[in-house]
């Protein structure tokens, strides 16, 4: 499948197919309830569209809890056992730093710092700024 595909799932954090990704991009806080709406949502996209990887793209979260690191840790281990690996993308330096003083290591995260670096970690789709469509990279 190629392009941007809405999801069904319905949450307030839209999760959005590209290629065999899905991209989620987090803005501003992320209320309890909302994250855990997210991870099942998140859990439930990877298992119907089969995908090979979701990023999180985190560039408009400016503040993180340990709730918030729980769940993006759950998210990466629940996508994991679907076949499928996450990249956090665009984590600003006060987040990351925030996250090892509470000692979340993430485990099974990989990161990048752009949506389009953690597009190319999962293999070449990526994303035409300028267009805002979908292209393979080649090798």
């Amino acid at each position: 499948m190629t392009g941007l595909s809405p999801s069904p799932y319905g949450g307030q954090v839209p999760v959005l197919r590209i290629g065999d990704v899905l991209l989620v991009t987090l803005q501003g806080d992320l209320h309890d309830g909302t994250a855990e709406q997210l991870q099942q949502d998140v859990s439930e996209a990877a298992a119907d569209s089969r995908v090979n990887g979701v990023v999180i793209d985190l560039s408009g979260v400016e503040i993180v809890d340990s709730f918030l690191g729980r769940v993006l840790a759950d998210i990466a281990a629940k996508t994991r056992l679907l076949a499928a690996e996450t990249v956090v993308a665009g984590m600003r330096p006060a987040v990351a730093i925030t996250l090892v003083e509470l000692g979340l290591t993430l485990p099974g995260l990989r990161t990048a710092l752009s949506t389009e670096e953690a597009l190319r970690l999962l293999g070449g789709a990526s994303i035409s700024p300028r267009y805002g469509r979908t292209r393979q990279e080649s090798p």
